[in-house]
């Protein structure tokens, strides 16, 4: 994933720090989600958001005036990443003045473009959170993540975002000496980019080698960059959409130093320990351009629900990445891909090794351990993150567009209909400065338990709406709903397909119907 990140100006300055000063209160906005258990019952879990410390507010501990203004550090006033750590804090944040995030229930909404008393914020990165101190962490190897999202508001160039990374539970708070602030100011991100435009890392600012980004006021690159295992569950807008895993051969979060780095902001993209490619799939770039988009099978104007599972094989490894989406009452398996050669609709090693031999591209998902590797890092905790942002380095076409620009007729390069001359910051910042994406109704449990009608376990229980949050103190009202008799299948559960040997027999009022080799449906 391509990093952006806010534009602040005057008072309010998009830098991060590692000591915490108090000039505005911090209060995390409260975001509800849901436990669920192989028996089909999800009950509500308190949690809440904070915003990535590169958002904030950074300035001298004993007065307000910022150590980063624009996108340079004050030289004059600390030059070296000790003292910037030491002479400099992060405040609290205004979530919904300053930048866009409001939440309700169990409901997360992310505004693109805020402008706010002090400052023009675009963008933002949020993780969630256990209690105030600690990141809510998630293993998702063997489980299933369900969430639902609206993203008929963000069009080309945009990207509402959900994924997980092997960040610390604490943001590296009792790692590092020089980290005051930890996770409940956002702090400790890292990502398969192994980013470099990261103010702080490992309690230390990065202004050692800071270089200014020529086309984003607010930022630049420094010396480090911070490397972690990345699990793209959902990278969209209301065009396009991939969901991607990249290993990396270390497990959790490392500081690289330079162009070892690799990534977005190396001059070898493969050069370090992450792969920054991935193993994608969107549906578009794999031949089905009619199933993702507005009024399509997945219809990009209306909310969706969207299911990820994450399988093992008998040894425990991460075997198989399963997709499905649920909207207007039935649940949609993945598209099958129509590359020759790169045939299937969820992502396994083999598949990996065929979709990049078929388009020709670099292996260094499998160089850099592959599924097996990818496995590693989902049986560990990971941090939920929840973004919106822009791209400041090819104008988000690598997810929406044709990418690279010259790829026009060759096998894999088209991923979106939206034009190449689309997705320009400065364009989408002026035209569509409104755009938001909305994320709710998150579940979490063993595979099937999520929603009702998917292959692999689960009961038939209605998903939870979100529209109606759950007390915690309750079990939620996805515990109780229509069941089968023995033998039969519930309505949208499923009833054939290859490999499939469950009960075929739909339940009265409904007919199993094919929806395509691997999967039939009682509709």
């Amino acid at each position: 994933m391509y990093a952006k990140f806010a534009t602040l100006a005057a008072l309010v300055a998009g830098a991060a720090a590692q000591n915490v000063c108090s000039l505005t209160t911090e209060t995390h906005p409260s975001l509800q989600w849901s436990k669920c258990t192989s028996g089909g019952s999800c009950t509500s879990v308190k949690g809440s958001v904070t915003i990535d410390a590169n958002w904030r507010w950074t300035h001298r501990i004993d007065d307000a005036t910022n150590c980063y203004d624009g996108n340079e550090w004050d030289t004059s006033y600390c030059s070296d990443g000790a003292s910037c750590a030491s002479k400099c804090c992060v405040d609290g944040a205004e979530y919904s003045s300053t930048y866009g995030i409001t939440t309700s229930g169990d409901s997360l909404n992310l505004k693109f473009v805020t402008k706010g008393q002090y400052s023009t914020n675009v963008g933002s990165r949020t993780y969630l959170m256990e209690s105030d101190t600690k990141y809510q962490m998630f293993e998702l190897l063997g489980n299933e993540f369900t969430f639902d999202v609206d993203v008929s508001n963000i069009g080309c160039g945009l990207n509402g975002a959900l994924y997980f990374v092997s960040m610390d539970a604490d943001g590296g708070l009792s790692k590092y000496s020089g980290n005051k602030a930890g996770a409940k100011y956002g702090t400790g991100y890292c990502d398969a980019q192994c980013p470099r435009d990261l103010k702080f890392i490992n309690g230390e600012a990065n202004v050692e080698g800071w270089e200014s980004s020529t086309n984003d006021l607010n930022a630049g690159s420094g010396r480090y960059g911070s490397c972690c295992s990345e699990m793209d569950v959902w990278e969209a807008n209301n065009m396009a959409t991939a969901f991607t895993p990249h290993p990396c051969t270390e497990i959790g979060q490392l500081r690289c130093e330079g162009d070892a780095c690799g990534g977005t902001y190396s001059s070898d993209r493969y050069a370090g320990v992450c792969d920054p490619d991935g193993c994608d799939f969107n549906s578009y770039r794999q031949g089905n351009k009619t199933f993702y988009g507005k009024g399509m099978t997945v219809d990009t104007t209306k909310k969706v629900t969207v299911v990820t599972q994450f399988l093992k094989n008998s040894a425990g490894e991460l075997s198989e990445i399963k997709r499905f989406y649920a909207q207007n009452g039935k649940v949609i398996p993945n598209s099958e891909s129509t590359i020759a050669g790169a045939e299937g609709n969820s992502i396994t090693q083999d598949w990996c090794d065929r979709q990049k031999a078929a388009f020709g591209d670099v292996t260094d998902f499998q160089d850099k351990g592959g599924m097996v590797q990818m496995g590693k890092a989902l049986a560990k905790p990971m941090v939920l993150v929840m973004s919106i942002w822009d791209d400041h380095a090819v104008n988000m076409l690598w997810l929406d567009s044709t990418w690279p620009l010259d790829g026009a007729g060759k096998p894999g390069a088209e991923r979106g209909d939206c034009p190449t001359t689309s997705g320009v910051p400065a364009e989408v910042e002026a035209q569509v400065p409104n755009s938001n994406v909305v994320f709710s109704n998150i579940r979490f449990g063993p595979i099937g338990s999520t929603v009702a009608g998917l292959p692999n376990g689960g009961g038939p229980n209605p998903p939870v709406s979100s529209s109606t949050p759950v007390p915690s103190s309750t079990t939620s009202s996805s515990s109780t709903g229509p069941t089968g008799g023995a033998g039969t299948v519930p309505k949208y559960g499923q009833c054939g397909g290859i490999n499939f040997s469950g009960p075929t027999q739909c339940q009265s009022g409904s007919t199993c119907t094919k929806l395509n080799d691997w999967y039939s449906q009682c509709l």
